[in-house]
């Protein structure tokens, strides 16, 4: 019977690893495939898609960058993707810390009512979100496209935050009160220091969810000085056409800040992750 067990124990670990192991693949294998095919001629993507290039050359890579615009495309995305996110990390953890810390009336129906957006699809505030940036007279601004990302993260931040600042001991919290320490020197000089995992991860996610959104930076923006990344990528498609080498290479470009951004932040979001679960 042990033998059993233990024959079935390590059989649902290997299929486990296996399955894993194709998840892997299937999302790691698209990516590298582009940035492989960056590198290669049209003829050899056409002929041979899935070898790997003679030679590593970046003339497609100049290209794009000569005649496109593409840092200027570039600047507008981490403009519009880094300020919200800094503003958004600033207010959803002072909202965070209320409400994980503080007993007032409501307190479990407003997070309720704050995370239970995470349910609502993006694309059905398409009307109210277009009827204000119009009646603002912010439609293709930067700072129009900007107040409607400083929204995006909040289920997601405050779920991270919330369980992050419930981590850090109350007692600190009391010992500060008794030493005449108000609300904001609690929140920034005890608090803020200890919970910079969630800080990290919330930050990240919503960076990254800035920087890939497409549907409101198209919605909100017409002009070509305005236009992100992402938007520039769909025009991109229409003007190299079939230049395969230049479309790999855009795309690259467009995708790998963010792959760097999240390997160098890999270790505090997963731990923040994992934190929240088990706490929240």
């Amino acid at each position: 019977m042990h033998q059993k067990k233990t024959v079935g124990y390590y059989a649902f670990r290997l299929f486990g690893y296996a399955s894993l192991l194709f998840i892997t693949i299937l999302s790691v294998a698209p990516v590298l495939w582009v940035i492989m095919s960056s590198f290669k001629s049209n003829g050899a993507i056409l002929s041979s898609p899935f070898a790997l290039p003679d030679t590593f050359n970046f003339r497609a890579y100049a290209s794009v960058l000569a005649q496109y615009s593409l840092l200027d495309y570039g600047k507008n995305s981490v403009f519009v993707a880094t300020i919200p996110t800094i503003l958004s990390l600033l207010f959803y953890a002072m909202a965070a810390f209320a409400i994980g810390k503080y007993q007032f009336p409501g307190k479990n129906w407003l997070y309720v009512l704050f995370t239970i957006t995470m349910l609502v699809p993006g694309h059905t505030r398409t009307q109210p979100i277009f009827s204000l940036i119009m009646r603002l007279n912010q439609y293709d601004k930067l700072q129009g496209l900007m107040l409607v990302y400083l929204s995006g993260g909040l289920a997601m931040s405050l779920f991270v935050l919330r369980s992050a600042f419930m981590s850090v001991p109350s007692e600190l919290d009391e010992a500060a009160t008794i030493d005449g320490a108000g609300f904001f020197r609690v929140f920034f000089a005890i608090n803020l220091p200890l919970v910079k995992t969630g800080l990290s991860t919330a930050g990240v996610l919503m960076f990254l969810g800035n920087w890939n959104e497409y549907y409101y930076a198209a919605l909100l923006t017409s002009s070509a000085k305005n236009r992100t990344l992402p938007v520039a990528l769909s025009f991109f498609n229409q003007a190299f056409s079939y230049d395969y080498t230049r479309m790999f290479a855009a795309l690259t470009l467009v995708i790998l800040p963010g792959i760097i951004i999240y390997m160098i932040a890999q270790e505090q979001v997963t731990a923040s992750v994992a934190t929240t679960g088990i706490k929240a």
